[in-house]
């Protein structure tokens, strides 16, 4: 296709040739930041080789692979998710920075002292997954369900630890169960799930509460063993265990969400752009088998239902909080 351009006065070559890009570019339906030479860093305030960083590399490889754009993974983690988090929230906003998070981008803000507000700092671009949480303990432990750690529980107060990490929704539920199963359990903070799985392979706490995917493997080798799921429904990879629900505690649920955000004020186009790439990922049947294998239910809503949806949950969590008085040190 040939692009004649008229000007009222002789211009630069340089000029010329800005014109003829800006005329291409709006033609070809294509701003120049969709182009494959740009790298979009993608934050994950989590320790690698964890749940949130396994999915944000499955989804970056995908995206390559569909529409070009090299999308390069940064690990952050530290405070709970709050040092990644807050270094996107400080990020400028043009769509090359976003960050991939859990459920604790809300509810860390009700629980101490961050340099970002949950609803006004981030664009939400999309609700990638929902994952199920579990409650395991070694292979070696004499619990098997669920009640003989509620009874052991009760017979050494204190005595008992579980795992998780601090701000999020697994000490959330924690709360809940020990005022529901009326215990006193010590919650032990670890930054992420590897360090927590790996203290508990070596016995160093009693439990802990994550999500299913942290634990999978090793329960398949034998050497955890789930004593029930933190949900409320049942695990598809475990048809036999129990939900904390069907254990007498119906209010407990530590279901929690992964999602994308960019800083507040991306340009529109540049949050559409992510949305559509992620989102179409996210449902891709290159990707789902994987992301069942690890425990994620694809869910793929982005845009202003993302934003509800995260203002519901905001609202959920800090009266839970509230009601329960829990503190992180």
């Amino acid at each position: 296709m040939n692009f004649a351009c008229r000007f009222p006065r002789r211009p630069s070559v340089a000029a010329a040739l800005a014109a003829v890009a800006v005329i291409f570019v709006n033609l070809s339906g294509h701003s120049a930041w969709s182009q494959t030479s740009r790298t979009i860093k993608v934050v994950v305030p989590f320790a690698a080789g964890g749940v949130g960083d396994t999915l944000a590399r499955l989804l970056a490889e995908q995206i390559g692979r569909a529409h070009g754009p090299a999308m390069v993974i940064e690990d952050r983690p530290g405070a709970g998710a709050v040092i990644g988090t807050e270094a996107v929230a400080r990020a400028i906003p043009d769509g090359n920075t976003i960050l991939l998070t859990s459920a604790a981008s809300a509810t860390n803000p009700q629980l101490r002292k961050v340099n970002y507000d949950a609803l006004t700092s981030f664009e939400p671009i999309c609700y990638l997954t929902r994952i199920q949480s579990v409650i395991a303990v070694n292979s070696a432990s004499p619990y098997r369900t669920l009640a003989d750690l509620i009874n052991a529980a009760r017979t050494n107060p204190g005595g008992l630890t579980l795992a998780g990490t601090q701000g999020s929704i697994a000490q959330i539920a924690f709360e809940m169960l020990k005022r529901a199963a009326n215990v006193n359990m010590t919650f032990v903070p670890y930054p992420s799930d590897p360090p927590a799985v790996n203290a508990l392979l070596g016995e160093h706490v009693t439990s802990v509460l994550y999500t299913y995917a942290a634990v999978a493997a090793q329960a398949k080798a034998g050497k955890l063993r789930v004593l029930a799921i933190a949900s409320q429904e049942r695990i598809k990879a475990l048809p036999d265990v129990p939900t904390i629900a069907e254990s007498g505690y119906k209010d407990v649920d530590a279901d929690t969400w992964f999602g994308l955000f960019a800083p507040a004020r991306t340009p529109k186009e540049r949050a559409l752009q992510l949305a559509n790439w992620f989102s179409t990922a996210v449902q891709s049947p290159e990707i789902r088998p994987r992301l069942d294998v690890l425990g994620h239910d694809p869910i793929g809503m982005c845009g202003g239902d993302f934003g509800a949806f995260i203002r519901k949950k905001y609202e959920e969590y800090g009266r839970t909080i509230r009601e329960l008085n829990i503190k992180v040190e």
